[in-house]
């Protein structure tokens, strides 16, 4: 009798062992840091990376990396149906983005989370201008930077797909910030020209930021300076460890 008991204790033991060994390995995983692809990103040409932490239970930090080489547009085909002008437009750009995120959920990197955040971006940009003088179209080659700084709060969700891996859902995040940049383009001009440039450079509108336009005999300089707003959004898919 006592050794069936103590046979059924051993067993019993195993037993206990074996089931806290499965269960370990079917936890969630442990690792404190995440690294992801933005996949939305690629169709625009653009590569996005982001690194995460786990700081606390619920809470992370994070640095994103963005870069688009120079190139026409994406889909530009589209713009030229719009506005001539944005068929020439070559842009480029470089970005830096730290935010830290609040989870809603039982954890950190999963369920709902609330992101404040900072971007700082570098735009590399050209066009070829075009103008009427004298019912004639008149082109100018435009060259130049933009620095933007812009902060906001990013709302999202991030789940645990599979082993180490996890799909995150930036929702929205609308940012809001300033601009500081100029475009300078060398072209010998006339009286007329000069006038007619200096009258379609007044007319451009943008939604946000203000230009400042100078012309000259030797060609122009647009400024362009005031506040600066954006979206952020965006799905990826990462690697937890």
């Amino acid at each position: 009798m006592k050794k069936t008991l103590t046979l059924a204790i051993v067993i019993g033991l195993c037993s206990i062992q074996a089931f806290s060994q499965t269960q370990k390995t079917e936890s969630p995983d442990e690792g404190k840091n995440l690294i992801k692809l933005n996949l939305a990103s690629l169709a625009l040409k653009t590569f996005s990376v982001q690194y995460e932490r786990a700081i606390h239970k619920k809470i992370s930090v994070g640095m994103g990396f963005r870069v688009m080489p120079k190139g026409s547009l994406p889909f530009s085909s589209s713009f030229d149906s719009i506005d001539e002008q944005l068929g020439s437009l070559e842009l480029g750009n470089v970005a830096i983005t730290p935010e830290i995120r609040f989870y809603m959920g039982k954890g950190v990197f999963k369920g709902f989370y609330v992101a404040p955040f900072l971007r700082y971006a570098n735009y590399n940009a050209s066009i070829n201008y075009e103008f009427e003088s004298n019912n004639m179209t008149e082109t100018i080659p435009l060259n130049g930077k933009l620095n933007t700084f812009t902060g906001g709060v990013l709302l999202g969700a991030q789940w645990r797909i599979a082993n180490k891996v996890y799909f995150d859902w930036s929702i929205f995040g609308p940012q809001y910030g300033f601009s500081s940049g100029e475009l300078v383009g060398v072209k010998t001009l006339n009286a007329d020209e000069q006038q007619s440039l200096r009258d379609e450079l007044e007319g451009i509108d943008l939604p946000v930021g203000k230009i400042e336009s100078t012309v000259t005999a030797n060609g122009a300089t647009v400024k362009v300076n005031g506040p600066w707003a954006g979206i952020r959004a965006n799905i990826g898919i990462g690697y937890r460890f």
